[in-house]
């Protein structure tokens, strides 16, 4: 039984990002300079443009054309031709590398949680810090929990935290993200 993410804040988007881990994924690249719930709507707003979610659409859609679909107001982020590139680079990425399946990135294989860090961070986009939380993601609400998963996850990964998107579930759970992560950057500014 797959569990229904609450990411978006909005039950189509949630939808989509419960059943296609390749929307998650997507979802998770956007979350940068943007508010967490706006990039995880991001994947829906490409599938009502694209009529469909379809990693292999993306991958080998036109660059200009899907540029201009991710820029459609609403964009899928404030950075919306950019991303769109970021996006069809990570389909083509997930094609070329895992057959285009990201769930192969977390089960080729069988991987440990050092190892499937390994695999996001090698992902177009992201960084060390995103492929924890992400790593985290999968741990917490996707119940994907490689051997060594909390370790390589680090803090992302600590039971009952409230630290990133890997701990939102509702909207009181993203508002704790919220306040955590402003708690952060005030302590941040304070040194």
């Amino acid at each position: 039984m797959v569990t229904q993410l609450c990411l978006a804040q909005e039950p189509e988007a949630d939808e989509l990002l419960s059943r296609d881990n390749f929307a998650l994924l997507v979802g998770m690249l956007l979350d940068q300079q943007f508010p967490m719930e706006h990039a995880f709507r991001g994947p829906r707003k490409l599938a009502e443009r694209m009529d469909g979610f379809d990693i292999r659409r993306i991958a080998e859609a036109d660059p200009d054309e899907f540029e201009e679909l991710g820029a459609t107001p609403p964009a899928i982020h404030r950075y919306g031709r950019s991303m769109a590139r970021r996006v069809q680079e990570l389909a083509r990425y997930v094609m070329e590398n895992y057959d285009g399946q990201a769930e192969n990135l977390w089960t080729d294989g069988d991987p440990d949680g050092k190892e499937v860090l390994k695999r996001l961070k090698a992902l177009p986009g992201f960084g060390d810090q995103k492929a924890r939380i992400f790593l985290a993601l999968l741990g917490k609400q996707r119940e994907v929990r490689p051997k060594g998963w909390q370790a390589a996850a680090g803090a992302y990964g600590d039971k009952g935290s409230r630290r990133s998107v890997a701990d939102v579930t509702d909207a009181e759970s993203l508002s704790q993200v919220r306040e955590f992560k402003k708690q952060a950057k005030a302590a941040a500014k304070a040194k």
